[in-house]
């Protein structure tokens, strides 16, 4: 694969990112760390004189804000770019008063490694004066054609940059290798995670052997010789960093025993190989994680390519199953995924659709081109159903 890492690829978010820039003082773009969050920001403000950037994991840039209000006073004509805002809640406070004196819309641009509920603890006396915007590593749409990037690849490597491109796939398993060690050894402690390297990368192997799998947490616990509380809190720290989705169950008003845990899915495809130390294609067709790994591969493009739309899964306990639903508005649509590039569907699929009344449905493997299947029912890509739903 030949790429350039210092070529800019465009990103779905540019749009609206401008156009928050044009409604809200402050915009706060939240994502993973090395997702690509600071190239978006300054390929954005490049061009733009009045743009003051901080890095605020930098000691030069922090140095400058040791008083915050007479740095951002002195200079009042700026506007300003402040990255990994998530190091100086303290800063929030300060903006407030600012902000109210300067309603300017683009005025800041706050970029962040740390969910919107956790920067909105902080943010709360920002109500109503900013915008949030999440940023995920690289989708199948956002991919250029120009740059021939198979979708095993992607599959196989996730979607952060410095994996996805890399010259081999044992330069991008390497990186993501370190970038898990240093999110376990410096980045789980700085968002005040007290726990120890050697047991949160335990956790982390346990949750990817149990990708796409119903949420037990006094299994996890039991297994890991924590209580079933403190396995609560390690998933709702790697959900705040952006590490792991849980997708909650469809809960219709139904006649029927329903499961009502959520399924736990490693987002970024990449970093849940490296956990299983799957480090080739090849190695990824052979594991039992196979189909559970496309799953959520699928499950995340999806979800990033279709802001606005809820997801959710059904399983009742006699086995009819839908993998994805989505809904927006007055429309529901289900979504069954497959790896293999000649699906079949279990009986539990259609049951599953006859008791929601759903009537339109995809099945989402690696396929080339889009047929049907039944009469509501189609077979697609990712890029198909993308382009269905948007």
């Amino acid at each position: 694969m030949n790429y350039n890492l210092q070529t800019y690829i465009p990103r779905q978010l540019e749009q609206p990112l401008r156009e928050h820039q044009q409604i809200f003082p402050v915009v706060a773009l939240l994502g993973p760390r090395q997702c690509g969050k600071s190239t978006l920001a300054l390929h954005t403000i490049s061009g733009a004189e009045d743009f003051v950037y901080l890095d605020l994991e930098r000691p030069a840039d922090l140095r400058k804000l040791e008083d915050p209000e007479l740095f951002f006073r002195a200079n009042v004509a700026k506007r300003f770019c402040l990255d990994e805002i998530q190091q100086r809640p303290d800063l929030f406070p300060v903006l407030r008063g600012l902000v109210d004196q300067d309603r300017q819309p683009g005025k800041w641009l706050l970029l962040g490694s740390a969910s919107r509920d956790l920067i909105q603890q902080s943010s709360e006396t920002l109500a109503g004066r900013i915008g949030y915007l999440e940023l995920t590593p690289f989708i199948q749409a956002e991919l250029p054609p120009d740059r021939e990037i198979e979708l095993h690849d992607h599959w196989l490597r996730g979607g952060f940059p410095l994996s996805l491109f890399q010259e081999n796939d044992r330069f991008s398993y390497l990186w993501r290798e370190n970038f898990i060690r240093t999110f376990i050894e410096r980045d789980l402690p700085q968002l005040g995670a007290q726990i120890s390297a050697k047991l949160i990368r335990r956790f982390l192997s346990m949750l990817a052997h149990n990708q796409g799998q119903l949420l037990n947490n006094s299994h996890l616990g039991s297994a890991l010789g924590i209580s079933h509380n403190t396995v609560r809190n390690y998933i709702d720290i790697l959900e705040q960093a952006f590490i792991l989705r849980s997708l909650p169950p469809f809960l219709p008003n139904l006649k029927k025993r329903l499961i009502k845990s959520p399924k736990v899915y490693l987002r970024d495809s990449g970093l849940l190989h490296s956990l299983l130390e799957i480090d080739t294609f090849n190695r990824l067709l052979g594991h039992p994680v196979f189909g559970s790994s496309w799953e959520g591969f699928v499950i995340e493009n999806l979800l990033a390519a279709l802001p606005g739309w809820q997801a959710s899964f059904y399983r009742t306990s006699s086995g009819n199953e839908i993998d994805l639903i989505l809904q927006r508005q007055d429309r529901t649509v289900a979504v069954e995924i497959k790896a293999s590039t000649a699906p079949k569907l279990s009986k539990g699929f259609f049951l599953a659709l006859n008791d929601l009344g759903i009537t339109e449905a995809w099945v989402v493997c690696p396929a080339h081109e889009p047929y049907a299947l039944r009469e509501q029912v189609r077979v697609g890509g990712i890029g198909d159903v993308v382009a269905a739903l948007r």
